[in-house]
């Protein structure tokens, strides 16, 4: 059973909302928007120009010619805000909106903040606090550093006492940058002075820490919301252990791997997480799950995620209308007890890279785009048939959620889809996504983070061009050899 039908209408406090993000998060938000009867508002770089959430918005204003600086200028983007009338900002996910200065700003200019506080974006955001704070609320955290470590040579010297292998990682890290697997002293020195500069770059700051590495874990994250009443709910968990070289590339919910002693488990330690800082608004609480079956706390994400459609679909929950009633001072339209989850969702991340040459980026021009369509099939996407891909951005074209009662279903409706989606003109994960798909352990729905590393194969696909664009491939060359 879905939570009763709750009726559309926006929150009283909130007519216009700034969206400060771009591609297909923007269009996320700005259909919710539409359906709230709230007026949307996006900008855009020069070379957003032609971007879909530009097209979709009811209005759209110029950043400047700089493709990554005027997405990343707060001062900027609140100005914008307050001069086009907006009540409110969404930051989406990436740039800035785990920023907490963007959060200082917007309370300072009187606009909401569709987001938790800046207080709490920087206590998460700073992974040792966020330690300290969870093992003070009685989280299980991996064993690690206390604080960030002085020199390569503390590095060792804790490495020693906690055994081999560990993780160092950029304490104002995000995103899967800055972190570094290390299986002996050697690599550890090797690779202290690489995440210390990889941290300056990405989070402006050198700090890192060192934490014990749990081999080949299940990764584990809870969805969770929180209002300013004090009231926490989670819904239900995802599991994101899929992934390479720390970036997801399937998510799914709820986790197949999971009994419902260990999904009541995991589930009640992230409202306690959330409790424990008073969270208000959507966020995300990460665990690592070990071989024998222990949850480890690993970090909170104080924003929307880009899989939260896997969440929506088992639970029939809208999380950015929700993000948005909460941002207003309502209180969360559901108790926990009208949270119930059906079925099965898993997400696609359909990226323009090439998997046989080591994931590289493929951007250009989108020839031909088509989406699939059938039951229990969504599609979230910011691209159209013509669309030049921007090279300044990542490389995700679309995502691809599938929804069905079974999980055998789900996989039997994946194939479907993804055989349906249709991108042409750039080189996408598609076929590496079909390869997933027919892996005994995935089919088995035992898998880890490992998943990637033990299945090279998965590259060694074929690509074969359908007969229509052979077809329209030997018509044009016809074409050109006659001077037509």
């Amino acid at each position: 059973m879905h939570p009763p039908h709750k009726p559309l209408k926006g929150p009283s406090l909130i007519k216009k909302i700034l969206v400060a993000n771009r591609g297909e998060i923007a269009v996320r938000i700005v259909r919710a928007c539409a359906e709230l009867g709230i007026t949307s508002a996006v900008i855009y770089s020069d070379a957003d120009r032609n971007a879909l959430h530009v097209k979709k918005a009811d209005e759209a204003y110029n950043i400047g010619p700089d493709p990554v600086g005027g997405y990343l200028n707060a001062h900027r983007i609140v100005n914008l805000a307050v001069t086009a009338g907006c009540d409110a900002l969404h930051p989406g996910y990436g740039f800035l909106s785990e920023n907490p200065q963007l959060a200082e700003i917007c309370a300072r200019r009187g606009i909401v903040f569709i987001g938790p506080s800046a207080e709490v974006i920087r206590r998460m955001g700073d992974k040792i606090e966020a330690r300290r704070t969870m093992i003070a609320a009685g989280l299980p955290v991996v064993p690690g550093s206390d604080a960030n470590l002085k020199d390569v040579n503390a590095a060792v010297k804790l490495a020693k006492k906690i055994g081999y292998p560990v993780m160092l990682k950029a304490t104002g890290g995000g995103g899967g940058r800055g972190i570094r697997r290390c299986d002996n002293e050697d690599e550890l020195r090797r690779h202290y002075e690489r995440v210390v500069s990889e941290a300056t770059k990405a989070f402006g700051a050198a700090d890192v820490f060192l934490e014990k590495s749990i081999v080949n874990p299940r990764h584990i994250e809870v969805q969770i919301l929180g209002d300013r009443f004090g009231e926490v709910i989670h819904l239900f968990e995802r599991d994101c252990s899929i992934q390479r070289r720390h970036q997801k590339l399937v998510e799914i919910a709820p986790s197949p791997q999971l009994n419902d002693a260990q999904r009541a488990q995991v589930c009640g330690l992230a409202v306690r997480a959330a409790q424990a800082v008073g969270y208000q608004n959507a966020g995300t609480v990460e665990f690592l799950f070990d071989q024998n079956g222990k949850f480890y706390f690993m970090e909170m994400n104080t924003r929307l995620q880009v899989e939260h459609t896997v969440t929506e679909q088992i639970t029939g929950i809208d999380i950015v209308q929700e993000q948005i009633n909460i941002a207003a001072g309502e209180p969360l339209s559901y108790k926990q007890a009208d949270v119930q989850r059906r079925g099965y969702a898993i997400q696609f991340r359909i990226n323009a890279e090439d998997p046989k040459n080591d994931f590289l980026p493929n951007f250009g021009r989108i020839t031909r785009y088509y989406s699939p369509g059938g039951p229990g099939v969504r599609t979230d996407a910011a691209i159209y048939t013509g669309y030049e891909f921007p090279r300044y951005y990542d490389s995700m074209c679309a995502k691809l959620t599938i929804w069905a009662l079974t999980w055998e279903q789900a996989i039997a409706r994946a194939q479907r889809a993804l055989r349906d989606t249709g991108v042409q003109g750039v080189k996408t994960t598609i076929p590496y996504h079909q390869e997933i798909l027919k892996t005994p352990e995935f089919r088995a729905a035992k898998f880890d983070t490992g998943f990637v590393e033990q299945h090279p194969e998965l590259i060694n696909y074929s690509v074969r061009q359908p007969p229509a664009h052979l077809a329209a491939a030997i018509a044009a060359a016809i074409a050109a050899h006659h001077g037509l």
